[in-house]
């Protein structure tokens, strides 16, 4: 059985899956707000400055 991805401890609860609680739900969901999961994206590039003149 699949255990809860936040406590790794308990196996997650049907009406939460994939987590345990609602608990467990919130403290992920406030991680994604927090930024501490960031999905890889392309590396930013430097832009010109715009400086009027053209």
């Amino acid at each position: 059985m699949a255990t809860c991805p936040t406590c790794r401890r308990a196996p997650a609860d049907p009406k939460y899956k994939p987590f345990c609680s609602k608990r467990c739900a919130d403290v992920d969901l406030q991680r994604w707000f927090a930024g501490s999961y960031v999905l890889p994206g392309p590396a930013d590039e430097t832009l010109p400055d715009d400086d009027g003149e053209g």
